[in-house]
């Protein structure tokens, strides 16, 4: 089971590795302010929202693919942070859970614990994806509705409950072998137990077969010991393959939740800027190696997160351009002053700003002139007062 809801065609891997200037990013950026404002107090929102923001998407399918699974998200925030909540409840309740690895008894009994707390998580899912396949549009959630539907159906539940039933043994355990070299014992199976299960009529008159029993004495260590590792012999198989099911199971929540992880934090960020009434979008793509590059009232989301009022916006009409020279967010100032003690371009008012990147053998032929900030209509408001 995937859930595909970060990329289309794989889980979210969380020791994927970062760009090598990623702190620098994440300082120039001032991403932190904008990750702490995503993790709304969740910590493992913070670090999975960081690691998808660094790993930034290249192809315009991608980024097309995550945009229309976010424009789920925001259509439909309630039932994905729903979502959210029972896939940490899954792992939570795996994590709570003791686990016996000293034996195969042990093993079985733990991973048949786990395994049906598991499969109240498990359900819960399905209702959950049951009563909001329909609302959703995207890809990535219409591919994860069907698989809900199809691997998790009504047959799948009823044969995992079935088998948590049998590993019960409330009936013991019924083992069959065979006898090897100097009468030891090998090939040890574990056979599904008999139906026991008659009317009063059959018992009644049930034919008598004849059998062979041995009984221990409760004071015989030795004989209860022996018996203990043929129970153990019978059941190994079973208990490896239950715990590898409950790993499988586990397995799928822990990149689900990841992924929904990421989307809760863009629904909090989404609400924070909201609540500004700053103006939001989901950009258009375009191809890597076009020259288009164009916004209207473009800012800072962190500048605007540390703000008390709205940021005010720039417009971009880049299209067709091939070098652009940006200037950090300072308080409204275009340009940045240079560390004290160091000489370097300066504006009209002398004042020294960082020299930008330029072409190579191009030397800076004029000084850099202090842009005037963008009036906008909080300006225009205070001067009409």
């Amino acid at each position: 089971m995937k859930a595909f809801l970060l990329f289309r065609d794989r889980d979210f891997d969380p020791e994927q590795r970062l760009p090598p200037n990623a702190d620098d990013l994440v300082q120039d950026l001032e991403l932190a302010t904008l990750l702490d404002t995503m993790a709304d107090g969740d910590h493992f929102v913070r670090e999975v929202a960081g690691q998808t923001l660094l790993a930034s998407l290249t192809g315009v399918d991608d980024i097309r693919y995550r945009q229309a699974v976010l424009s789920d998200c925001l259509r439909q925030p309630a039932v994905v942070r729903e979502l959210y909540g029972t896939a940490v409840e899954a792992i939570e309740r795996e994590w709570k859970a003791y686990r016996y690895f000293r034996s195969p008894d042990g093993i079985l009994y733990s991973s048949a614990e786990v395994l049906e707390l598991l499969m109240t998580s498990l359900a819960s899912l399905r209702v959950i994806s049951d009563t909001s396949a329909k609302l959703f549009e995207s890809g990535g959630f219409s591919t994860f509705s069907e698989m809900i539907a199809t691997d998790l159906d009504d047959e799948y539940f009823r044969t995992v409950e079935d088998h948590l039933q049998r590993l019960r043994f409330r009936q013991g355990v019924l083992v069959s072998a065979g006898l090897g070299v100097g009468n030891a014992g090998v090939d040890y199976v574990l056979r599904r137990p008999h139906d026991n299960r008659q009317t009063l009529l059959q018992r009644v008159f049930r034919a008598e077969t004849d059998s062979y029993s041995l009984q221990i004495d409760d004071h015989d260590e030795s004989g209860t010991q022996a018996l203990s590792e043929l129970r153990e012999r019978g059941i190994n198989l079973v208990a490896n393959a239950i715990a590898q099911s409950t790993d499988h199971i586990i397995g799928f929540f822990r990149p689900l939740r990841a992924e929904l992880a990421f989307y809760v934090g863009c629904l909090n960020l989404h609400e924070r800027l909201s609540a500004k009434a700053e103006p939001l979008c989901f950009p258009v793509p375009a191809e890597p190696r076009s020259s288009q590059l164009s916004a209207t009232d473009l800012y800072d989301p962190s500048l605007s997160l540390t703000l008390r009022e709205r940021a005010i916006g720039n417009d971009l009409a880049a299209d067709g351009k091939s070098l652009v020279v940006i200037t950090g967010a300072n308080q409204g100032r275009q340009v940045h002053a240079s560390p004290r003690g160091r000489r370097g371009p300066t504006d009209d008012a002398g004042r020294n700003v960082h020299p930008c990147l330029l072409p190579p053998r191009q030397r800076l032929r004029r000084p850099l002139h202090a842009l005037p900030p963008r009036r906008g209509r909080d300006d225009e408001q205070r001067q009409a007062r």
